[in-house]
């Protein structure tokens, strides 16, 4: 396949999210589904108070139209790691959903009860791991990033610490979303990176699909750069974490995600830090809020700022995981 047809998936999902936000938008915005802000949050945030939740349906459905459409002109090839990652991306999604109709309909930022939320996600994710043993996508083979070294150990210690990873790296990606754009514009590049990647491995379906995904953000970007008209909610973080996590198991290279998804890791050890010397120490932070992008606000950055340093490190290391996928590193 050429490399242009990745281009033109990533160009055709961008048009069908810009044209699906121009229909979910307003019609969110007539619903009144509008996002409940945390009264602990920076206080310029309250003017976000009202702004429509649940956007993510707008790249959902956009990468799911192209990628199907793909998918059904190559006859179904390659279609099995695709509606894997697919799977995982949307149950996580259908979750988030369910946390952010909980939020509105209690008219306050606290939805599901975090046990209920890790059992699903427990489940999804013990799901999604039998489903790529049983099709030998994933044969718990782990690759150590930038050597040579891989091994398999027994499937009792693999696949507990794999599900640890799945669910760690959804909820690390919805901690991210906290400003306007923000997980949207860390995400580009790492779903990028796996459509290189998965193309470099031969998994041509896969990479359509990353680079569907891709797109499909970018076009919901132009409703959720700053000041954003809409959030994706829990709804898109949770589909962007179960997606960009499960691409990094069906090409066979979880540990790659470490690298390529620093950011999400990132915000959420600041989190981690935040709450255990705050407990450790009875009552003194580290940051001046958690997750760090917070922090960095109450410092005077501007979302724009945040958006502009957030994405560009998470280029750099998505270009740095590209190097050693292509062999150059």
């Amino acid at each position: 396949m050429g490399y242009w047809v990745y281009a033109v998936m990533f160009a055709a999902a961008f048009a069908a999210a810009a044209v699906i936000g121009a229909f979910v938008v307003p019609m969110l915005r007539k619903l009144k589904l509008g996002q409940h802000i945390l009264e602990i949050g920076p206080n310029w945030h309250r003017n976000k108070e009202g702004t429509p939740v649940m956007g993510g349906i707008i790249f959902i459905a956009a990468s799911a139209l192209v990628t199907a459409a793909a998918l059904l002109f190559k006859k179904g090839e390659g279609a099995a790691p695709v509606l894997c990652v697919f799977f995982l991306a949307l149950a996580n999604g259908v979750i988030g959903f369910l946390d952010d109709c909980e939020k509105i309909l209690k008219k306050q930022n606290l939805g599901l009860k975090p046990k209920q939320k890790l059992v699903m996600q427990f489940a999804v994710g013990a799901v999604f791991l039998l489903l790529v043993s049983w099709l030998g996508i994933f044969k718990g083979e782990i690759e150590i990033p930038f050597t040579d070294i891989s091994f398999s150990t027994y499937w009792f210690i693999t696949y507990p610490i794999a599900l640890i990873m799945i669910v760690g790296s959804v909820n690390a990606a919805n901690l991210t979303d906290g400003v306007d754009g923000l997980l949207s514009g860390v995400t580009v590049p790492v779903a990028l990176f796996f459509g290189v990647a998965a193309a470099a491995l031969g998994l041509e379906s896969v990479a359509v699909f990353a680079c569907a995904l891709a797109g499909a953000i970018c076009g919901f970007l132009i409703y959720n750069f700053n000041p954003a008209r809409i959030f994706m909610g829990d709804t898109g973080s949770l589909f962007l974490g179960g997606a960009t996590i499960g691409l990094a198991f069906v090409i066979g290279k979880p540990l790659i995600f470490i690298v390529v998804g620093i950011i999400y890791y990132i915000e959420a050890l600041s989190v981690m830090l935040q709450v255990g010397w705050f407990k450790l120490s009875h009552g003194k932070r580290i940051f001046k809020m958690a997750p760090i992008h917070h922090h960095f606000e109450l410092c005077g950055w501007s979302e724009k700022t945040l958006f502009a340093v957030f994405s560009l490190v998470s280029a750099a290391f998505c270009a740095l995981g590209a190097l050693w996928i292509l062999g150059i590193l």
